[in-house]
């Protein structure tokens, strides 16, 4: 059974004590300058804890400590787990990957695309359309209005796409009126794709997309307190980031996640606990299978965390040069380590991982056989604490 009560000592899994200790110093450091609220830290390997901690403030405008099982906003963590379910319906036969997203959601039948012809904007159809894996991978042509101020982009923002007051359905609807910046398959572009995908799930599922993660994911693997909203009773664990930016910026003002919201969004609502996302993380490298609960065949998360970009750029004249620098690719859902070297932070080829907007983050290693995830409600410093965060965990990685 995999417990993440039960912690053992770093050494008997490869990891240096001393140097897992010093993670904890260094985010610690980090509290204690005020740049971080708090912080959960988590690492396994090969189905053992080695680190537990946590640390610093669950609410720092009450002083209230952080809790191994407080409950975090995991915003774009969402998308993995609504990516495993949709391979849940792929394996039984449910939907194709090659489907186009217009045999579930008819809306996106006379999708558009804006082009330059002979000097003048045309819409017109693109010349392939967008499929249930060009949604996995983000090569949609879909974007998201926070990457950018393109005229597609502003046209995101305009119909509110970050509403929570509609639902999935709605959203599609609103969704297929906007045309789409580029042409599927062509191009990498973080986007509202997985959003979509949520969306085209229920009409395969038949039913609401929390209650389907609920019954195929989250009730399997025990994942008790992951779910689109946090119960009343349950409250007094939500963990909160700082009131103001304590780098002077403008403060990112976080989903409220207290009642539940119409739009279950497959992108970014989940809330979960370290103990919960390590229980779907451990499943992963299981190769789908934790406790006696399979959830995926080995071979389906294999392809899952394998790079489906092949010779398909990344969006480099954008924001989504940041989410997925060179050495990377992306498989259906998770960013996908091509390169032992090349990118700017520790790592191993074959590992995959993503992160929420609010800071929290992941990573699994199969060829090491372990992972990690650290829980944090620290938005405007992600981009630190994501890279910080991996360099220490392979710093204390000595096998």
């Amino acid at each position: 059974m995999f417990d993440t009560s039960t912690v053992s000592n770093p050494s008997e899994l490869g990891f240096s004590t001393e140097r897992t200790l010093n993670l904890i110093k260094v985010l610690q450091s980090e509290v204690d300058k005020g740049r971080l609220p708090g912080a959960v830290a988590l690492i396994a390997r090969r189905g053992r804890v080695l680190l537990h901690e946590a640390l610093g403030h669950q609410d720092p405008a009450t002083g209230k400590s952080m809790a191994l099982d407080s409950i975090f906003r995991i915003y774009s963590m969402t998308k993995p787990v609504v990516s495993v379910a949709t391979m849940v319906l792929m394996e039984r036969g449910q939907l194709l990957l090659s489907d186009p997203i217009a045999k579930y959601l008819p809306e996106f039948s006379d999708v558009r695309i804006t082009a330059q012809v002979d000097g003048h904007t045309v819409s017109q159809r693109p010349k392939a359309a967008p499929t249930v894996q060009d949604l996995l991978r983000h090569t949609s042509g879909l974007t998201y209005e926070i990457l950018g101020s393109e005229p597609i982009q502003r046209q995101y923002a305009q119909a509110r796409l970050a509403s929570r007051d509609r639902s999935n359905s709605e959203f599609s609807q609103t969704l297929a009126q906007i045309p789409l910046m580029f042409e599927p398959a062509s191009v990498w572009e973080y986007s509202r794709s997985t959003d979509l995908l949520g969306a085209l799930l229920e009409v395969v599922a038949g039913q609401k997309l929390g209650m389907f993660l609920q019954e195929q994911i989250f009730a399997p693997l025990g994942m008790n307190d992951t779910a689109f909203h946090v119960a009343p009773d349950q409250h007094q664990r939500i963990a909160e980031p700082f009131s103001s930016d304590p780098d002077g910026g403008l403060a990112m003002k976080l989903i409220d996640v207290r009642e539940p919201a119409r739009m279950e969004a497959g992108g970014a609502g989940l809330t979960s606990t370290s103990s919960d996302y390590a229980r779907f993380l451990q499943c992963l490298l299981n190769g789908g299978e934790l406790d006696g609960h399979r959830i995926l065949a080995p071979s389906t998360v294999r392809y899952m965390t394998a790079d489906h970009l092949g010779n398909i750029p990344v969006n480099r004249s954008g924001r989504s040069r940041e989410l997925l620098p060179p050495g990377h690719g992306f498989g259906l859902g998770f960013a996908v380590r091509t390169d032992d070297g090349v990118a700017a932070v520790a790592g191993a080829k074959g590992l995959y991982f993503w992160g929420g907007i609010a800071g929290t983050t992941f990573f699994v290693d199969p060829s090491n056989e372990f992972f990690a995830l650290m829980m944090i409600q620290a938005p405007n410093q992600r981009d630190y604490y994501r890279p910080l965060f991996r360099n220490l965990v392979y710093a204390a990685f000595v096998e």
